[in-house]
């Protein structure tokens, strides 16, 4: 090739990805970074939130992998384009939301349209055989080359010899000799990997940004299809489900309660959309109530507040309710004891 080729990588944030686009650097291929943002895979977003979590790297894992490689990341905006793979999955849904084969399918299309129109020659991605358990089969590997209509543009460099050879390795742009045959869920082949390139500071080898594959998450977007007139969503609505204890005392509504000061400061952003409760008398949680009210939901949802505040323990506690047009008003309650709060409440 009279040309450097030219690569686009899919960047998660995670150790494969990292590696995959480094073992093409290391063959003189130009690589450049891309990063689908679905709204679901938000890196460091709890962790900057959270006071408990001060500790953790503030960071998004994304941004850090363009950093570590010194290559350029093109952030796209998918989040629209992505409802159909989640509300309509071809090939349904792994052990919680997570549509994995169709969301890889369509990370990979997607990836095939830039480099079509951005004058690259193929796509790498960090997968694995074997270490995912809906997308990342043998089986399964053909099926994303073909649905995502890039074929044998898709080069996974960890596990390339494990697979058919593919156009950089024909065309000789790649080495195959110099790819790897990485299988199987353990993530020791990649570390040591890491090791010999020099980086030690990345993401947990074993994990992911995607909260639809964690079961709490999972659960509380169902719940809010459920009880809403259609599955449609916006951003607000699936960042709120990663923040504060959510409790559903009634069909009709459901309470979202900041669980330390980080957490209510980021509801605050919320409070206009939403009839939200204050605790006047003693110092408290902020509590926004998602759903139509009566008077005695209300008073349900101040007790329950007013339990996680410091005057949980008094016979009586002031909360203070503020409603979207402006208007408020002061309910005295008492705290509904723990142990009165049914647990199938919480979400």
């Amino acid at each position: 090739m009279s040309k450097q080729p030219k690569a686009v990588a899919l960047i998660s944030g995670g150790l494969d990805s990292l590696l995959a686009a480094r073992v093409l650097q290391e063959q003189g291929v130009h690589v450049e970074g891309i990063n689908f943002f679905t709204g679901f895979c938000v890196e460091g977003h709890t962790h900057a939130i959270r006071k408990q979590d001060q500790a953790k790297p503030k960071r998004n894992n994304a941004l850090w992998v363009a950093e570590q490689l010194g290559i350029k990341l093109h952030i796209i905006d998918v989040i629209e384009e992505y409802k159909d793979v989640l509300l309509n999955p071809k090939h349904g849904y792994g052990q919680n939301m997570n549509p994995c084969l169709d969301c890889k399918g369509f990370m990979v299309r997607k990836a095939d349209e830039w480099i079509a129109a951005n004058g690259f020659d193929f796509i790498v991605t960090g997968e694995v055989i074997g270490q995912r358990p809906m997308s990342q089969r043998k089986e399964t590997m053909p099926v994303i080359q073909r649905e995502s209509r890039a074929g044998d543009r898709l080069l996974r460099p960890l596990c390339a010899k494990n697979l058919p050879p593919t156009l950089p390795e024909r065309e000789g742009w790649v080495d195959r000799e110099r790819l790897y045959d990485f299988s199987g869920r353990s993530r020791k082949p990649q570390m040591a990997l890491a090791a010999q390139f020099g980086f030690t500071d990345y993401a947990q080898p074993a994990g992911g940004c995607c909260f639809l594959t964690d079961k709490n998450y999972s659960d509380k977007l169902v719940d809010m299809w459920q009880h809403r007139s259609s599955r449609d969503y916006q951003l607000d609505d699936i960042m709120l489900l990663k923040v504060g204890r959510h409790l559903r005392p009634a069909p009709n509504y459901k309470v979202i309660i900041g669980r330390e000061e980080g957490e209510n400061n980021f509801l605050e952003g919320y409070r206009n959309q939403f009839i939200h409760l204050r605790i006047a008398s003693h110092k408290g949680p902020l509590a926004l109530i998602d759903g139509e009210t009566s008077e005695a939901d209300l008073e349900t949802a101040a007790r329950v507040a007013a339990r996680f505040s410091q005057g949980r323990d008094a016979g009586a506690v002031e909360v203070e309710v503020n409603y979207t047009d402006g208007r408020q008003q002061t309910l005295q309650v008492a705290p509904m004891a723990l142990d009165a709060i049914p647990q199938e409440w919480y979400l």
